[in-house]
């Protein structure tokens, strides 16, 4: 079992892969041209998702949203702050799937880095849970009757 020094440890390597991930995506969103190094196919491209519909929401660039969130996670990690971890990742996994969602069945577009970014949140949304409810049975105080 993953004690809570670890958890946090890995959260921090986390949330630094997604600060990194979060910020291509929004130096694509922001340059005039996109760098395109995950364009693989008209299908499997973050240009479409960078600089398409999905690009912004009620305008704010998406990926600004994901570079706050990730420092958010990366503040409650480094500071130990496990509910402000766990509400930030819950955060981030509903925005995750909701993007997955519109990219894949409405867009028909899959973005690479995006992805990979979906997979870190789910990974750090994990390790919250672990952190906020997964104590074994001799870390948790007794029941009163």
């Amino acid at each position: 079992m993953l004690k809570p020094k670890k958890i946090y440890k890995l959260s921090i390597y986390l949330s630094i892969i997604g600060l990194i991930l979060a910020s291509y995506l929004f130096y694509s969103y922001l340059a005039p041209t996109p760098p395109g190094l995950c364009n693989i196919t008209a299908t499997i491209n973050c240009d479409a998702v960078t600089k398409g519909p999905l690009a912004e929401l009620f305008g704010i660039p998406v990926s600004l949203v994901g570079l706050i969130g990730y420092t958010f996670i990366l503040y409650a990690s480094l500071m130990k702050f496990k509910k402000l971890h766990l509400a930030m990742t819950t955060f981030g996994m509903i925005f995750c799937l909701s993007l997955t969602y519109l990219e894949i069945f409405v867009e028909k577009v899959f973005c690479p880095v995006c992805g990979a970014c979906q997979l870190v949140m789910l990974i750090l949304f994990i390790l919250s849970l672990k952190l906020n409810y997964g104590h074994s049975r001799s870390q948790r105080p007794p029941q009163s009757h």
